[in-house]
């Protein structure tokens, strides 16, 4: 007789509860503004890929997972900025995996969500060159503020937390060797 986890039945009574709510447009803009600026403040930490960028300007790019989208423009200074949707994007980007809890999982393992990808394959290229090799440097920003011996006290813990995490999602109750589920 199989069982079943209580990681699957609480995974399954948010998604039940998540399909219903819809946060308010003004938060999902606001979220939205942030992650821009975000964004803009890593690339501007790689010379790379803000000229990467500099060769796509004005293409439209839009990430889409389930209801939440973004569309995204690159800049003639090799940025983003956030588009009103009106025009057609060069690529669409939809997320395949509907479960928050099968993306974190994914992301603790250091896996790319699964992606549906449509339009301009020259612009889809550079977006996969960007998500492979521009990463941002917390510790970096950290030690602007905190100093050195702080922020990399802290990127320590981080690290430490993160991998202690991975390694509980990972080797849960109810999973097979490799993080696979277990056969019934």
């Amino acid at each position: 007789m199989a069982t079943q986890s209580p990681f699957s039945l609480v995974a399954g009574l948010v998604e039940q509860v998540g399909a219903g709510l819809q946060p308010p447009a003004w938060l999902i803009s606001e979220l939205q503004h942030r992650l821009v600026l975000f964004l803009n403040h890593v690339l501007m930490q790689e010379p790379e890929a803000q000229a990467r960028l500099v060769r796509q300007k004005g293409q439209q790019i839009r990430l889409q997972w389930r209801n939440f989208a973004l569309q995204l423009s690159a800049t003639p200074a090799g940025l983003l900025e956030l588009s009103d949707g009106s025009a057609e994007p060069a690529l669409q980007l939809t997320i395949t995996d509907t479960s928050p809890f099968g993306l974190v999982q994914t992301a603790l393992r250091g896996d790319k969500p699964g992606v549906r990808i449509e339009g301009d394959v020259q612009l889809a290229a550079e977006v996969n060159w960007l998500a492979d090799h521009v990463r941002w440097d917390a510790e970096e920003d950290l030690a602007r503020v905190l100093g050195d011996v702080p922020a990399q006290a802290l990127g320590r813990a981080a690290r430490s937390a993160a991998q202690a995490l991975q390694q509980f999602v990972l080797n849960r109750p109810g999973r097979g060797a490799g993080g696979d589920k277990a056969a019934s």
